[in-house]
């Protein structure tokens, strides 16, 4: 997979920085998917990044959605407080890494999209 072009432009980095704390701002499906659908190109770096972002949240309501029956023997509960917490801190991890200028691919994360 080719690395996508360095960012320069401040704006980019904001739409790049929001997409990755999405969750934080209580819009975390929505958002990366208005900026992937608006910036679509293949080597953009936007579209990358709100890519990643995107299939980040994606996985975290299909591990989210699997932990609900579980909270009827009460081992759901832990598990997603566990979800929750990995997420803000890899949403934070990831909003870090990409402010420098690089990529971040989050971890046990579907390529859906």
């Amino acid at each position: 997979m080719n690395e996508p072009t360095p960012i320069t432009n401040p704006n980019e980095r904001l739409l790049i920085i929001a997409s990755h704390l999405s969750v934080l701002f209580g819009v975390g499906l929505l958002l990366p998917l208005v900026v992937y659908l608006i910036q679509n190109d293949r080597g953009n770096p936007i579209a990358t990044n709100a890519r990643e972002a995107l299939n980040f949240h994606i996985s975290v309501l299909v591990y989210s959605l699997c932990c609900l029956p579980l909270a009827l023997i009460f081992i759901g509960f832990p598990l997603l407080m566990g979800i929750a917490i990995a997420t803000v801190v890899f949403a934070i991890l990831a909003t870090v890494k990409t402010a420098d200028g690089s990529t971040y691919r989050y971890p046990l994360t579907f390529r859906l999209v």
